[in-house]
């Protein structure tokens, strides 16, 4: 009984981890949008006040630089939280863990 209860309680604090992750990568996602409609709208907006067209003012690297670079840390977090890996993929994990259970059992053949 004691077991079920200690790998019931296990399961329980994972989840509420997973779901403290998910809340997490919401809020920066949520913040991310905003904050970059707000910067956005004003580097479009000052742009046009030093006499560029919305054209000009909208389509300048200064407006999106936030944008990109924020949005390549939110992409790099949620990766983190969904669990996509594209270099070190779990079967890249359990390939390197029988690498080296291999090599250390081939080391303890040497001495036996």
């Amino acid at each position: 009984m004691e077991a079920t209860s200690s790998g019931r309680r296990s399961k329980q604090i994972r989840a509420k981890k997973r779901i403290e992750q998910l809340k997490a990568f919401y809020i920066h996602l949520a913040v991310f949008i905003i904050v970059n409609i707000i910067v956005i709208a004003g580097a479009v907006s000052g742009n046009m006040n030093n006499g560029q067209s919305f054209g000009e003012a909208f389509f300048n690297f200064n407006t999106f630089s936030t944008f990109i670079f924020w949005g390549i840390g939110v992409l790099f977090h949620g990766f983190k939280v969904f669990s996509y890996n594209p270099f070190f993929s779990k079967a890249w994990e359990e390939r390197q863990i029988q690498k080296y259970m291999d090599a250390d059992r081939d080391e303890m053949k040497k001495y036996s």
